[in-house]
């Protein structure tokens, strides 16, 4: 399998690089944003460990950039410790977080749990056009909708809202993203005409609409499907 590594710390890498190889994985490097997003573009990646402060386009951004299109697990890494960094990448897109200086052996059952995952749920549920967290399921092919097996009828936009965030499941997306992404055109007090959709999404696909269970706010931010 095909590991990522972005780090500006060229000490890092090659330490992470050595851990990964005897592991049997084939390493690529990159010491910003910029050479990862070039990276994931042109090799197929199955996991991605990212730095968060480099120069240039920081791992943050890098991250969000790859979630566009990509479902592969990412890794965050950094010096900082704190919960809101934490937060923050994970709200980026990240599935795990692990802070420097860490335990060669933790980083490694750490990569290799995000590729169990993905290896068993993740790459089936981005495969051609199946999309999947927990038990919704979305086939792009036919456009049908199913939540634990029963089938859910939602109109074209509520459709594409709920694909957006399905298919970039633990991501979160502003209320302007999500208008921009569906409507494409420049979102304008789009703030109520996303929140509509979102509310009637829900009572279609949650058993309880009031505490939902896939699609989430993020108060202050945006929406999400959550990653089960």
């Amino acid at each position: 399998m095909n590991i990522l590594v972005c780090d500006d710390d060229k000490e890092i890498v090659e330490a992470i690089k050595i851990y990964l190889e005897n592991e049997g994985y084939k390493v690529f490097k990159a010491a910003n944003g910029l050479e990862a997003l070039k990276a994931v573009e042109e090799n197929e990646m199955h996991l991605v460990i990212m730095d968060i402060m480099m120069p240039g386009l920081d791992g943050l951004r890098a991250t969000v950039r790859i979630r566009e299109d990509k479902n592969i697990p990412v890794i965050m890494l950094s010096a900082k410790s704190e919960d809101t960094d934490k937060i923050m990448g994970l709200n980026m897109g990240a599935d795990d977080y692990i802070t420097k200086p860490f335990n060669p052996l933790e980083l490694i059952a750490r990569v290799k749990s995000q590729l169990r995952r993905y290896t068993t749920l993740g790459s089936l549920e981005t495969k051609g056009h199946i999309y999947k967290t927990g038990g919704l399921v979305i086939d792009d092919e036919s456009k049908a909708v199913t939540v634990d097996g029963e089938e859910v009828n939602l109109t074209p936009v509520q459709y594409k809202i709920l694909k957006l965030l399905t298919a970039n499941a633990g991501r979160v997306y502003s209320i302007d993203e999500i208008y921009e992404k569906v409507w494409k055109e420049t979102a304008f007090s789009a703030e109520n005409t996303v929140a509509v959709h979102i509310r009637r999404i829900r009572e279609k696909i949650e058993i309880n609409p009031k505490e939902p269970k896939y699609l989430k706010v993020v108060w202050g931010i945006g929406y999400k499907v959550e990653k089960i």
